[in-house]
């Protein structure tokens, strides 16, 4: 296939879609994006990969690069790679993920993930097959070195799984107390805390979010500082950290640095002003995250699924909704290496040989030490037949 400008790559892809169904889908996310604050941040976040996309539509000419932008060129490329090697069943395979992806609640990281994961092989040494696309595969890619074939698995697990209350609930939230918070401030001026223990958890579900929404409310109106039951624990104090009493209050991202030093990665964090007052509001679930565990479980869960066994497997995973923070922390903390080789010793894992492990900095390309140094995490199955073949090594052996 002739080498593709990167002006080529962006409009083939868009070219996939539908130039008509691209505009009408950043149209789409631009409206949600609009409807509130914090959640239209959340998906300006979670709709990163299209962003990238339609900024590079629009200046497809220019001279400098972000890291970011050069990674999602390069899984442009994949892409248009990977559509001129499949037959017209594959391509239409292809088309009809695409066009699921484009759908309101989805976006596009499983399948950049899946043209990343393609890329890197490939860069390895390995010829790479889209056998998703091309037989109808369970697994997403086939890799063939030196004679050695493999089955590769690319599947998205988000962080929220393994979390009691969930990011994109606690923006929800934040959202609708907003309002709420400014009246209470306006009559109430000073620097405040509100903190959130959450025993039963949060999720997106509206009437749990809209009985917590009522009980601050009724909180604040009934001027008490504190209110509890089994579902939710709510306390209002002054608010007494270096940050605020030394007039930086109102700058929100330097305050919540501060906070996540006081709290913990863990902890849900926001801030709401109102001329001078402001009410920081930290919220966590009863228990420890098990974002790990969760990822552990999913792997149990595909692997019997979606590898034939008759070829060595590879479970290529991408943690979805998690930040720098919390990646190193999974990382630095060995409990992604734990989880994973837990699993590989379980029956489950008999056709597994390794589990990649990438997040949304791989994918945008971040550079140690945020990101995995080798673009992903990778745990060898010592006791797989096939993990000490030279072939495969270089997609197998383990980081760690």
């Amino acid at each position: 296939m002739p080498l593709l400008s990167d002006q080529q790559a962006i409009e083939g892809f868009i070219g996939f879609v539908g130039a008509q169904r691209w505009v009408q889908r950043l149209a789409e996310i631009g409206r949600e994006v609009a409807r509130s604050q914090r959640v239209g941040r959340a998906l300006i976040q979670w709709h990163a990969v299209e962003v990238a996309i339609e900024r590079l539509r629009r200046h497809p000419e220019a001279s400098i690069r972000s890291p970011a932008e050069r990674a999602i060129l390069a899984i442009l490329h994949e892409a248009s790679l990977a559509h001129a090697s499949l037959s017209e069943s594959g391509r239409a395979r292809m088309r009809t993920a695409l066009e699921a992806a484009m759908r309101l609640e989805q976006n596009l990281v499983p399948l950049a993930h899946l043209f990343r994961t393609a890329a890197l092989q490939r860069s390895r040494g390995f010829a790479v097959r889209y056998a998703g696309f091309e037989d109808g595969a369970a697994h997403d890619l086939l890799l063939e070195r030196d004679g050695v074939v493999a089955e590769v698995v690319c599947e998205v697990v988000s962080a929220e799984d393994g979390r009691d209350v969930h990011r994109g609930a606690w923006a929800r939230l934040i959202d609708r107390i907003d309002p709420d918070l400014q009246t209470w401030l306006s009559a109430h001026p000073g620097k405040y805390l509100l903190k959130l223990t959450l025993p039963l958890g949060l999720n997106a579900e509206a009437t749990k979010l809209d009985a917590l929404h009522g009980r601050i409310r009724s909180m604040l109106q009934e001027q008490r500082r504190a209110d509890h039951d089994e579902a939710c624990v709510l306390r209002l104090d002054p608010l007494i950290l270096a940050a605020a009493q030394a007039g930086m209050a109102q700058n929100e991202p330097y305050l919540v640095s501060s906070l996540r030093r006081e709290f913990g990665h863990q902890a849900h964090l926001a801030v709401t002003s109102a001329g001078q007052g402001v009410v920081v509001l930290a919220g966590r679930a009863a228990r420890e995250d098990a974002v790990a565990v969760a990822i552990r479980r999913r792997m149990a869960a595909i692997a019997p699924a979606r590898l034939s066994g008759r070829h060595p497997g590879i479970l290529a995973m991408f943690v979805e909704a998690t930040d720098r923070t919390e990646w190193r922390h999974l990382r630095d903390q060995l409990e992604l290496e734990g989880e994973a080789r837990q699993f590989l010793t379980h029956p489950e894992a008999r056709c597994v040989v390794a589990v990649t492990c990438a997040s949304r900095l791989e994918l945008f390309g971040a550079s140690a030490p945020d990101a995995a140094c080798d673009g992903e995490l990778r745990f060898r199955n010592p006791s797989h037949p096939a993990a000490q073949a030279a072939a495969l090594a270089p997609a197998v052996i383990s980081t760690h």
